[in-house]
């Protein structure tokens, strides 16, 4: 019988996918719309993503993953607030904006805003808002991974959330 540490291939000789191919496979991973936010000494901004997801709740830390060359990620890398808010599809127009569609200074000025425990913005209205103090990063290609610890969340009283699969926007409803 064959020994299975050698039957394993040597993963270092493998090449990876290509970034069509990686892409097209992501575009069928859904994922919840989320428009994250941050305020501090490198000034307030804010991006949508759907790269949020839970690491541990011990304690409950979330990673958020920012591409370096966009242009929210020098505040994004310099401040430690940061929040995480999951929208549903009534701010799908919203999440539009915060994905690129407005100029960063103009993407706050349309909704409702306030600050919890970290002071970075939490928007009224999101199914659920993760108030977070970033204690870690970790640049990994293109994009840095944040680890944010949760110090407060704030849930709707009837949210509905909305997923991004397939490269469109799609409702959910609890």
């Amino acid at each position: 019988m064959a020994d299975a540490k050698s039957s394993k291939p040597d993963v270092t000789a493998l090449s990876h996918v290509s970034r069509e191919a990686f892409r097209d496979g992501m575009a069928h991973l859904a994922g919840a719309v989320n428009i994250v936010t941050t305020d501090g000494p490198a000034g307030r901004a804010g991006f949508t993503a759907t790269a949020v997801c839970s690491v541990t709740d011990t304690p409950p830390t979330l990673l958020v993953c920012v591409n370096l060359s966009s242009s929210v990620a020098p505040a994004f890398l310099q401040n430690t607030a940061l929040c995480v808010n999951t929208v549903g599809p009534d701010l799908a127009e919203l999440a539009m904006a915060f994905g690129g569609k407005l100029p960063v200074d103009e993407r706050f000025v349309e909704q409702d805003w306030s600050a919890d425990v970290t002071g970075a913005p939490c928007l009224k209205g999101a199914a659920v808002s993760f108030d977070c103090h970033v204690t870690a990063r970790q640049e990994i290609g293109t994009h840095a991974v944040l680890f944010c610890e949760v110090l407060s969340v704030v849930r709707a009283d009837s949210p509905s959330a909305s997923v991004y699969y397939a490269r469109k926007f799609h409702a959910l409803d609890s």
